[in-house]
């Protein structure tokens, strides 16, 4: 296929057409369309812009990008493979795409160099020699438009197919490149705790209906470290994490709902989560995790983490105040925790398993300590620094220089 060809079948992408608007690929056509209209400064100049777009986009040829883009497109005819619906004119619609894409992954930049040769000038032309040359990249990874089908089913679509954690923020879902995602070696004690949230999650995976989770206790007991170390578990390839920060928590039906349908499982995160009195957000994620007319998909769950077991501050007042109905008041302010069908607690270590925990990471470290003196050490730093947790301990021993 000629590139003039190309550049027309381009212009009438119909399921992919949204790449168009992505600026390599409006770079790539300006050019074309600037050869064909024999534009001698339009043309350098998208050369020009090809080559910056490319570069800022850390790609060494057109195919390399149109691969990269086909595999995370979020295009309608593959969110329509990766939920499992079938539409054969989209399927006709993205045939033809991909043929089209196919050939422009195969041109060979010198063929638009020899047709603009006809109509540059000489110091153009003299430029254009100059200037280095991106090979074709051979083609697309997949040929055929079934096989691009497989790919989608497989491995779902856009986005969540890229990346695996999330941050929720204003109303936009933002990309984790890197997120902290700590090893589950490096997880200590409370074994049993983490149990029942991996086996929640596990099952959620298996499409099994699930409870919405509140870990709640002591700080530094690893509550949020537990929910992050989720991504690390062996085969939850399907499993997306999305932090959401609790001043967007009015903003979460908009998100659940933009999930449905997706193959991937997705744990919202809302850590350290609690609420003042007059914060009146609470309600809006009590009718979420229970109590709406709309129902949660089969493939969400929410995961929060606190240091309030009811999550909502009560004082005095509302046990001891002038409201008739008082108990309602009380009730009202822990119905939100009860709605967490999994309630897990975090306390703090008792002093002998404190204790055994820094013999632990003392060893692990490699200290050259004797034990007596290690432990009489951990005694006059708890005594210091209430609240025993792993946390604690790892600063503790980080203050031994270990």
């Amino acid at each position: 296929m000629d590139w003039n060809t190309i550049l027309y079948r381009l212009k009438a992408l119909n399921t992919y057409r949204e790449l168009l608007k992505e600026p390599v690929m409006a770079a790539a056509v300006e050019l074309m369309d600037c050869i064909a209209r024999a534009d001698e400064a339009g043309a350098m100049a998208a050369w020009g812009e090809l080559h910056f777009q490319m570069g800022k986009a850390g790609v060494p040829q057109l195919g390399a990008w149109l691969n990269e883009a086909l595999l995370h497109s979020d295009a309608p005819w593959p969110r329509a493979v990766a939920e499992g619906r079938t539409d054969p004119f989209l399927d006709a619609c993205a045939a033809f795409d991909l043929e089209t894409l196919s050939a422009l992954a195969a041109l060979n930049p010198l063929e638009l160099r020899t047709d603009a040769s006809a109509f540059l000038s000489p110091k153009a032309q003299e430029a254009l020699r100059r200037m280095p040359a991106p090979g074709p990249a051979g083609g697309l990874l997949y040929p055929s438009a079934q096989e691009w089908k497989e790919y989608y089913k497989t491995h779902g679509c856009g986005l969540f197919a890229r990346y695996r954690a999330f941050l929720w923020e204003n109303g936009r879902l933002l990309p984790i490149e890197k997120p902290d995602t700590p090893a589950q070696a490096d997880l200590i004690g409370y074994r049993r705790q983490r149990a029942q949230v991996e086996d929640n999650t596990y099952a959620l995976l298996s499409g099994k209906p699930v409870n919405n989770v509140l870990l709640f206790g002591d700080s530094g007991t690893g509550k949020s470290a537990t929910v992050k170390s989720l991504l690390g578990l062996p085969n939850t390839e399907d499993l997306r994490l999305i932090e959401v920060e609790k001043n967007s928590v009015h903003q979460l039906p908009k998100l659940i709902r933009s999930l449905a349908g997706h193959r991937q499982k997705f744990i919202l995160f809302i850590d350290d989560l609690a609420f003042d009195q007059d914060d009146r957000t609470y309600g809006v994620l009590k009718t979420i995790l229970e109590g709406g007319l709309e129902p949660r998909p089969d493939n969400v769950a929410i995961y929060a983490t606190s240091n309030r077991r009811n999550l909502v501050r009560q004082t005095f007042s509302d046990r001891a105040g002038d409201e008739v109905d008082r108990d309602e008041t009380i009730q009202e302010k822990t119905a939100l925790a009860d709605r967490f069908g999994l309630r897990i607690p975090y306390l703090g270590l008792a002093k002998a398993e404190f204790l055994e925990l820094v013999e632990h990471l003392a060893t692990q470290g490699g200290s050259s300590l004797p034990r007596e003196e290690l432990l009489a050490l951990a005694v006059r730093w708890d005594a210091r620094h209430p609240g025993r947790s792993p946390r604690s301990a790892r600063q503790f021993i980080a203050s031994l220089g270990i």
